[in-house]
C-alpha cells in the first residue's frame, strides 16, 4: 500500500509548469536582447560554441529536480507489513433512550445523565470488546458503530442529549432493529444488546423485535431508569433555570413512570437480565461482569500496521539531477556535433 505522509505539499507540483513557462520566457527575452545588441549572424559566429539544446536540458534537469524535492517533502511511504491482528472480545451495542421523559430527576442528576455516566464507566473498563451506541426516541439512530476506539466513543457519547432524535416518543422496537442492522453476523463474536430506558414504550412493538434478536443469538439486557411512582419532567430555559414542568393539553403536570414489566419481558425474551437503575449502584457494571463470563470468541482483522518512508530515494534523485545540472556546461560537444544532420544550418544559439 502506498501513501504520502504529507500530501498537503503536493500542491507545490502545480508550480512545475510555471517553471517551464518561465524558462521559455527567459530564452525568448535573451534572444530579443541579443538582437538589439547587434547582428544575429555575427553574434552566432561569436557564440559558435553555445548549445541551445544543452541549455534546454539544463532547464529540464532543474524542473525535474524541483519535482523530486516536492515529492520528497510530501514523504512517500509504503506499507511494508501486512499482519493479522487478533482480537478477542464481545460486541456490545448500547440502546439509549433519549426521549424527553429521560430528563426526569428521580435519578440524579437525571435519568439520561445517570445512563451516560454508566456507559462512560463501561467504556473505561473495555479491553478488546467492541462497543456501539444507538440513540432512540420516536425513531432510532446509530450514534457510532461498533468500535474499539474508546476515546472517540466517549466524545460521541458526551454529545448525546434529548434533542439527538427529533421525533418524539419511545420506540424500543426501532432501537432493537437498528442494533440488529449494525451487528455483523458473519463474524463469530458474542453479541449483546443493552437497553437503557424508562420503559414507556409509546411507539411500535418491541417484543417481536426482541424475539427475532434472540433467535439470531443476541443477548438482551435491560436497565430501567426511573421510579415506578413516577416523577415530573422539569423544563429549563437557556440560562439553565427551571421555569416549569412538562404539561399535557389540559395543563396538568405530566408524570413519567418506570415500566418495569415491559423491560423485564424484553430481557427474558433476549435470554438476559433486567436491572432497576438506582442512585447508588452501577447496574451497567453488573452487566459487564456477566458479559465477561461469556465465552469470548477470537476474530482477526488484516491491516497494514507499519509504513516505511521512502523520501530519501526521491531526494537522492533530485540532488543527483541538481549536480548534473551544475556540472553541465552550455558549450557544444564538438565530436557529437559532427553527427548532427543539421550542422550545415547555422542558427543563433545564445
Amino acid at each position: 500500500m502506498f501513501r504520502f505522509g504529507n500530501p498537503e505539499y503536493l500542491i507545490l507540483l502545480a508550480l512545475a509548469p510555471l517553471l517551464v513557462l518561465v524558462a521559455f520566457a527567459a530564452a525568448r527575452a535573451r534572444r530579443k536582447a541579443w538582437s538589439r545588441f547587434g547582428s544575429l549572424d555575427i553574434l552566432s559566429r561569436l557564440a559558435e560554441d553555445a548549445s541551445r539544446a544543452k541549455r534546454l536540458v539544463k532547464y529540464s534537469l532543474l524542473v525535474a529536480a524541483y519535482v523530486c524535492l516536492v515529492l520528497a517533502i510530501a514523504n512517500p511511504q509504503i506499507g511494508t507489513r501486512l499482519v493479522e491482528v487478533k482480537q478477542e472480545g464481545v460486541d456490545i451495542f448500547i440502546a439509549l433512550d433519549v426521549s424527553l421523559s429521560m430528563k426526569a430527576e428521580d435519578l440524579k442528576p437525571n435519568r439520561l445523565e445517570k445512563a451516560k455516566w454508566e456507559i462512560r464507566n463501561l467504556i473505561d473498563k473495555l479491553a478488546g470488546d467492541r462497543i456501539g451506541l444507538v440513540v432512540f426516541a420516536g425513531e432510532a439512530y446509530t450514534q457510532f458503530p461498533l468500535t474499539t476506539d474508546y476515546s472517540g466513543a466517549k466524545l460521541f457519547l458526551d454529545a448525546v442529549d434529548v434533542d439527538a432524535v427529533p421525533i418524539p416518543g419511545t420506540n424500543i422496537g426501532a432501537a432493537i432493529q437498528r442494533a440488529m442492522e449494525s451487528f455483523d453476523f458473519n463474524e463469530p463474536t458474542t453479541k449483546v444488546l443493552v437497553i437503557l430506558s424508562d420503559g414507556e414504550n409509546t411507539e411500535g412493538d418491541a417484543f417481536p423485535a426482541a424475539e427475532e434478536a434472540a433467535a439470531k443469538g443476541v443477548r438482551i439486557y435491560t436497565i430501567g431508569l426511573g421510579s415506578p411512582s413516577g416523577a415530573p419532567i422539569p423544563l429549563y430555559n437557556a440560562a439553565g433555570q427551571q421555569v416549569d414542568f412538562k404539561r399535557d393539553k389540559l395543563g396538568s403536570i405530566v408524570i413519567t413512570t418506570l415500566d418495569e414489566v415491559a423491560l423485564e419481558k424484553l430481557a427474558a425474551l433476549g435470554n438476559g437480565v433486567y436491572y432497576r437503575g438506582s442512585n447508588t449502584q452501577d447496574e451497567l457494571n453488573e452487566i459487564f461482569k456477566t458479559i465477561n463470563s461469556l465465552q469470548k470468541k477470537e476474530f482477526g482483522v488484516k491491516q497494514f500496521t507499519d509504513y516505511d518512508s521512502r523520501y530519501q530515494y526521491v531526494l537522492a534523485v533530485g540532488i543527483f539531477l541538481l549536480l548534473i545540472e551544475l556540472m553541465m556546461s552550455e558549450k557544444k560537444v564538438h565530436w557529437l556535433a559532427r553527427w548532427n544532420p543539421l550542422r550545415a544550418e547555422r542558427s543563433v544559439e545564445v
